[in-house]
């Protein structure tokens, strides 16, 4: 155990990461007051579908074709892990999404999500691999759930494990439209199941996989340090949906499309538990991939969804009202500047990376404010607090410069796991619900930041 927690704690020590030496501007453009930059970082890729943030400061990437790489973000050197052997790259599918777990040191596991044949049909499963860091290597496929019925179009599927250690798996409709409102069927679906494979104890309905139903084609999926989840979500000729994830709730799909607002749908949704959508847009814009945006690198951002779409070849920011249950405008960025976009993540820096669906020639792009400077780099006399106790178990005290403070424990993955706002100069973090293990504590005052690394035992 000693072992692991040094383990952890140099993986710790590494976030903050020596800044990547700039590449050529492709375009610039404006967040507020402050100036965006975006950039190549690398090339000649093809679909990228997911992109993760890993515990090694790399980008962690999947390509529709099957192949799964680690990026490095200082020089955009791509380095594959793995082509999966048995992905059909057949239309939409292929392979989609992936998660790391979240205790990475001790468990080197990555979760994908992909399609594959069986006896001439096409299907989905979800695996988990391997990861070596001395052989750059994944290995030791095991397959956690399977079978489940696919077709070119309409397969989900992002990946996302929650505090508890539990992993939701978005599915589409496979075309099987009715399928989506049963509880027999996992398609049409946001699933949850334990690590294993096995179902949770307190899964909406016991012995089911099922957490939501009632979906059309969900391709993003994200929580909020809060705990609030969202999704993005194909609709059919109208409506494509941002959704807020409530676990047993009914989506409609298809009974509804997006708003409960005809006789029919007003009857059905009443009698099923329905949640409408926070937004819509028809015509549609092919929502992808699904963000959160917290960083003062672009304060312009913070508080924002920022969604990836395929159609309309834009970033679309989405800030979302203090209880998280509206969208309070919509505004679109770089449209049409990259083609068709997949794919969306936060680096601990503030940048965010998409990555683009176009075919051969796709590329991840990096969004940078390249005039922001982390003030917790400052001298320690300039900026500190005080944590204690450290190790800790249920609670710790932090002791504040000053009042106002934004209080961000993050997770080996650079995730948010809890947040609050300090009113005073003191201030008590309850833990008790993190697991034991290695964080980072990063306190924002308008004096300055800092980060510290926190033990939970």
């Amino acid at each position: 155990m000693k072992f692991l927690r040094n383990v952890t704690l140099a993986l710790l020590a590494a976030l903050p990461f020596a800044a990547r030496s700039q590449a050529p501007a492709l375009t610039t453009f404006s967040v507020g007051s402050t100036t965006v930059t975006a950039s190549a970082l690398a090339t000649n890729l093809d679909h990228v579908w997911e992109l993760l943030w890993g515990p090694d400061n790399f980008l962690w990437m999947t390509e529709r074709s099957g192949r799964i790489s680690r990026v490095d973000p200082a020089t955009g050197q791509v380095l594959p892990l793995l082509t999966l052997p048995d992905v059909t790259p057949v239309g939409e599918s292929g392979l989609l999404g992936m998660v790391l777990d979240p205790d990475f040191a001790a468990t080197p596991y990555v979760y994908v999500v992909y399609n594959y044949t069986e006896a001439g049909s096409l299907k989905e499963k979800l695996v988990r691999l391997t990861y070596s860091a001395t052989a750059n290597t994944l290995t030791a496929p095991l397959v956690l759930l399977g079978d489940i019925p696919a077709t070119t179009t309409h397969s989900g599927s992002r990946l996302l494990i929650l505090p508890d250690r539990t992993l939701l798996m978005t599915t589409g409709d496979a075309q099987l439209l009715p399928e989506a409102q049963s509880l027999a069927s996992l398609n049409g679906k946001i699933l949850r199941l334990n690590l294993d494979g096995t179902v949770p104890a307190d899964n909406p309905t016991p012995g089911s996989l099922v957490y939501t139903l009632g979906h059309r084609n969900p391709q993003g999926l994200v929580r909020l340090p809060d705990g609030r989840l969202y999704s993005s979500e194909h609709g059919p000729n109208n409506d494509d949906e941002i959704n807020k994830i409530e676990a047993g709730r009914n989506y409609g799909w298809p009974s509804v499309e997006g708003n409960c607002t005809t006789p029919s749908e007003l009857a059905f949704c009443a009698a099923n538990n329905v949640r409408e959508p926070l937004t819509t847009w028809t015509p549609t814009i092919a929502p992808a991939g699904l963000t959160y945006y917290d960083h003062p690198a672009i304060p312009g951002w913070r508080g924002s969804l920022l969604l990836a779409t395929l159609k309309n070849q834009q970033l679309v920011q989405l800030p979302l009202s203090p209880t998280g249950d509206d969208i309070t405008a919509r505004t679109e960025f770089v449209t049409n500047a990259f083609g068709r976009l997949r794919a969306i993540c936060v680096a601990p820096s503030g940048a965010v990376y998409l990555g683009t669906s176009n075919g051969s020639t796709d590329r991840i792009i990096a969004l940078e404010n390249r005039s922001f400077v982390a003030t917790g780099t400052r001298a320690a006399s300039d900026f500190s607090f005080s944590l204690f106790p450290n190790p800790a178990r249920r609670q710790a005290t932090v002791q504040l410069p000053q009042p106002n403070a934004l209080l961000t424990v993050r997770d080996l993955l650079g995730r948010a796991v809890l947040t609050r706002r300090a009113t005073g100069t003191t201030a008590t973090l309850d833990l008790s619900s993190l697991r034991p293990g290695a964080y980072s504590l990063q306190v924002q005052t308008a004096l300055g930041s800092a980060t510290r690394q926190l033990v939970v035992e």
